[in-house]
């Protein structure tokens, strides 16, 4: 049996008050995520399979955050044990993507290629981890050799995507993957 996959929906900022409420930065595009009764994982950003699930019992809209109330959690002192957490939700929990639309934990494990390649020349990499840094994309794809590039990934870089095939096409802006040649 496959392990369940979580999918981090926003981080815990801080305790708000007295009575155990947790401000949260949510990056879901969906508040039904935080609804009354759902069931939410705490957890560390590197290992939600090391979290506890929390039921929300109360939550309300703060200067662009989400002040939480969840069972469990009755005053600050144990709100504060929770500062820094991840807050995930189980991946098969998700409604389906648009059609348009991916789910960025699906480009985890495709291979790139390089726009104007042919057809029998090698990949560039894999893309091991997809940052959201507020402004954009960032792909962390290794290369054959072991490499780490760090690729914006904005519509004008990313002509074509094909989760089904695995693959996604880069055309990088010149001079970057330069930035990654180091002579040995």
């Amino acid at each position: 049996m496959a392990a369940n996959r979580y999918i981090i929906v926003g981080d815990v900022i801080r305790p708000h008050g007295i009575r155990g409420e947790l401000s949260i930065d949510s990056y879901a595009d969906s508040p039904s995520y935080f609804a009354p009764g759902a069931r939410l994982r705490l957890a560390p950003p590197d290992r939600p399979e090391r979290g506890r699930d929390y039921v929300v019992r109360a939550v309300r809209e703060h200067k662009g955050r989400f002040l939480i109330t969840f069972d469990g959690v009755p005053d600050r002192t144990a709100a504060e044990t929770l500062r820094g957490l991840a807050v995930c939700v189980l991946r098969d929990d998700l409604p389906p993507a648009a059609p348009d639309d991916i789910y960025l934990d699906e480009l985890i494990g495709v291979r790139v290629r390089l726009a104007g390649a042919a057809a029998d020349a090698p990949d560039l990499g894999v893309i091991e981890d997809v940052q959201d840094t507020g402004g954009g994309e960032l792909w962390r794809i290794r290369d054959a050799t072991g490499r780490e590039i760090l690729f914006p990934a904005t519509p004008q870089f990313v002509p074509h995507v094909d989760i089904e095939a695995g693959c996604v096409v880069i055309d990088p802006p010149p001079g970057l993957l330069e930035l990654y040649q180091v002579e040995e």
